[in-house]
């Protein structure tokens, strides 16, 4: 049985073109030096478009590299445009901000400062109005405790109620 293969058909053609061509030089009505001469001919014409089309392929080239070079260099110089300019805003904003905390700071540090020093003198006074109760407290129990044991009772009371009034009149801060 025949198999068809794609390379036998193929190199039929081939050869069938080949074998056409030897016989139609053969049976030319030409003789051999003008078959050659026109053979040469229609070479060097095939030989010269070549070369054209050759030249055409490597100035179609070179410009199209030459545009690509032109349009990379114009793109990079608008990026890097876009991003100093970019660059300028980010700074300018982070100066606003850091001049915005400034003055806030500057602001808020007088108010702190105000509220500290007067939470200062709240505790001092009361400190010392709890300092001035208890010495009293302690005196006053002195004093009982020095006039017997049966005003000990009534002496722990009055520490008591001294305690407790000096807790009560301290000033809020």
């Amino acid at each position: 049985m025949y198999e068809r293969r794609g390379g036998s058909v193929f190199g039929a053609f081939v050869l069938g073109g080949l074998v056409g061509a030897v016989l139609g030089l053969l049976f030319a009505p030409r003789t051999g030096e003008e078959t050659r001469q026109l053979l040469t001919e229609r070479a060097n014409d095939y030989w010269g478009q070549a070369g054209d089309l050759y030249a055409t392929g490597v100035d179609k080239v070179g410009e199209a590299v030459d545009t690509g070079k032109d349009t990379a260099t114009e793109k990079s110089e608008q990026l890097r445009a876009k991003i100093d300019d970019a660059r300028a805003r980010l700074q300018e904003q982070v100066a606003r901000s850091a001049e915005t905390a400034k003055d806030k700071l500057a602001d808020v540090t007088p108010v702190v400062k105000d509220a500290v020093d007067k939470a200062a003198e709240g505790t001092k006074s009361g400190v010392d109005f709890a300092k001035d109760k208890a010495s009293e407290g302690l005196d006053f129990v002195a004093k009982k405790a020095s006039g017997g044991i049966d005003n000990v009772a009534d002496a722990g009371k009055a520490a008591t109620d001294a305690a407790d009034g000096a807790v009560q009149s301290l000033p809020e801060v």
